[in-house]
């Protein structure tokens, strides 16, 4: 496994599992314990998913020792603000049953820039106070960026973004790079809607992988993390099975020609709640 370096010295695991509302308990269970045994050693949850009781149980239940895993985890929308994100934050580790997470993102901006920069100020709080060893966002824009760094006393490692081939955000990641900030893609495989794109079965053929396995690795030879959300064992360890092999540049430069500004989720540029 990779790791990737954050602003304030603290590395993560460059790949991990995304946990989107995964909600049963069982299937959770076996989820985590697949990809433990796979190698995976960060997990994406969020207040919105609903499943950090059962991302905590879970990890108990495993056994494995909470200083070898990476927990993210996220504020949702309506726990927004300096004193809701406080209490929420508190609510998400007594569901996780830890004393500190590894990451806590704020999930949407929104368009309202008091209330980001008051949550974002409870989020430096919650870091000052060792309950969370880094913080970042998830969702944020070069906009909304330049509002928290004019403002924030402790820099965001992290942004939290839509991308894959056909939505590649490159000024943003430029951005992001620019102000030592990593990028974290979610839905990087588009949720399989380009899995049949002829490019990237071609490509994946030539590399004898597979069509997933192959958008994974173009993020990663980005220094691009990714949180591929699966609950099959055998995607599961496909999808980790990506640290063997480089892509060319001339596949590389075919997959950047995939953009067309296909979007999964919400334009945080103008989404609002």
């Amino acid at each position: 496994m990779i790791n990737v370096k954050f602003n304030n010295g603290i590395e993560m695991p460059i790949l991990g599992l995304g946990l989107y509302k995964i909600t049963d308990k069982k299937e959770l269970e076996n989820t985590l314990r697949w990809a433990i045994e796979a190698g995976y050693r960060k997990f994406d949850t969020a207040q919105f998913y609903n499943n950090e009781k059962e991302l905590g149980e879970a990890i108990r239940k495993i056994g494995i020792k909470r200083e070898e895993i990476f927990i993210t985890t996220k504020i949702w929308n309506t726990k927004q603000g300096y004193n809701s994100t406080r209490k929420s934050f508190e609510e998400s580790l007594e569901k996780l049953n830890m004393d500190y997470v590894d990451l806590v993102l704020i999930h949407w901006p929104g368009q309202k820039k008091e209330r980001y920069l008051d949550t974002y100020r409870a989020l430096e709080n919650i870091c000052q106070s060792k309950k969370a060893k880094s913080i970042g966002l998830s969702n944020f824009e070069i906009k909304h960026l330049k509002d928290i760094f004019a403002h924030c006393n402790i820099a965001p490692v992290l942004n939290q973004i839509e991308r894959h081939p056909n939505l590649q955000r490159n000024e943003l990641i430029e951005f992001c790079k620019n102000h030592n900030i990593i990028v974290e893609a979610w839905s990087p495989l588009a949720r399989g809607k380009i899995f049949d794109n002829k490019t990237i079965i071609d490509i994946a053929n030539k590399y004898n992988k597979t069509p997933a396995q192959i958008i994974l690795r173009w993020n990663i030879e980005n220094n691009i993390s990714v949180i591929p959300k699966s609950v099959t064992k055998e995607r599961i360890e496909e999808n980790i099975n990506i640290f063997d092999f480089k892509l060319d540049k001339n596949d590389i430069e075919k997959i950047n020609s995939l953009e067309n500004g296909y979007r999964i989720g919400e334009d945080p540029s103008i989404f609002d709640f």
